[in-house]
């Protein structure tokens, strides 16, 4: 049974038990849409609009930086560094770590994963998995914070709102409605994971604080500093956001269906690219609990490869992933096509 490694479902995970593909009538059960709260909090659509509008006007000033200026090598690394090693805080840590559990982690990996993912600006990290561990249990139905297909009307225009409350819209109504025990019982029962969530403001001041003080310190200057944290700070959060909110829009309307699933989930290797494997998306609702989301050779995992690596170096431990005879019961699309 699929069940049996918990691939399919988690529900000792997320205090939430997913009907069986065959179990109609608990997937018409009427779920209310927030058990915490009725509404996204009013500070939770501040920080939302802050983390949403500030990096855009970043880039924008980076366009004024540039107009005449040279770009500078410093600008180039951490842009690209902050960015891999901050992604690898969501996708690793926040995704296939603490929602899922996708394989086990030292104290010193389980923090550094947790703190990076923070520095992404995508909200504490009881906030992002309580509201993801939804997402899963509800995908695609009444109830799911970012379904771009329920609720949105049909036509053209129907999708046109479907793919914005997916890709954006849903931050500022759903978000964090789940930050509670129903899906988080075991979040709020480790210290370190609390501790790290009241820290949260610090982790967002160093996610700017770093890139400002590299620049200053190459450059000599608070100009330099300003320069590093415009792109090291402003622009990659902002294209590292966008990236990651193309897997709720993009990656539930466009792409291939490799495997049997509840839900419209996708695989789209754009995305797969930009935000290191999550853009397997249709291999991962299959599949929830592995580690692995590139399931095929030619499906590119970056985040697989770094799990591989910390296993290699006994980081981390009992990684899962599905089995071939697993992986055949759920096939669609034959293998390779």
């Amino acid at each position: 049974m699929l069940e049996d490694l918990d691939l399919v479902s988690a529900p000792k995970h997320v205090g939430w038990a997913e009907p069986r593909l065959n179990d109609t009538a608990a997937t018409e059960t009427t779920v209310p849409i927030g058990t915490v709260r009725t509404s996204t909090s009013r500070i939770s659509q501040v920080a939302t609009v802050a983390a949403v509008s500030v990096p855009p006007i970043g880039l924008l000033s980076a366009m004024g930086l540039l107009w005449g200026v040279a770009f500078h090598w410093v600008d180039v690394a951490l842009l690209v560094g902050l960015y891999v090693l901050c992604a690898f805080g969501t996708t690793i840590g926040f995704h296939r770590y603490f929602t899922h559990k996708g394989f086990e982690a030292r104290a010193p990996v389980k923090a550094a994963l947790a703190i990076l993912g923070c520095m992404t600006m995508q909200g504490p990290i009881t906030q992002w998995v309580t509201d993801h561990r939804k997402h899963h249990a509800l995908s695609d139905k009444p109830g799911d914070p970012h379904s771009p297909h329920i609720g949105h009307g049909d036509g053209a225009w129907g999708a046109v709102k479907g793919f914005v409350h997916a890709h954006v819209g849903w931050l500022f109504s759903n978000l964090g409605m789940e930050q509670g025990r129903l899906y988080g019982k075991d979040l709020y029962e480790d210290r370190m994971i609390r501790w790290i969530d009241r820290l949260y403001v610090v982790w967002v001041v160093l996610t700017f604080g770093i890139p400002f003080a590299v620049g200053y310190a190459v450059g000599g200057g608070w100009p330099a500093g300003v320069e590093g944290l415009v792109w090291g700070g402003l622009l990659r959060v902002f294209l590292y956001q966008h990236a990651t909110f193309s897997v709720n829009s993009i990656c539930h309307l466009f792409g291939r269906q490799d495997y049997r699933t509840r839900d419209e989930a996708r695989n789209n290797w754009v995305v797969a690219v930009l935000v290191f494997g999550e853009g397997w998306h249709n291999n991962h609702h299959a599949f929830p609990a592995s580690a692995r989301h590139g399931l095929q050779r030619s499906q590119i995992d970056v985040s697989w490869w770094v799990i591989r690596g910390l296993e290699r170096l006994g980081l981390v431990w009992d990684v899962k992933r599905p089995t071939p005879e697993q992986l055949e019961r759920r096939r669609l699309q034959p293998a390779g096509v």
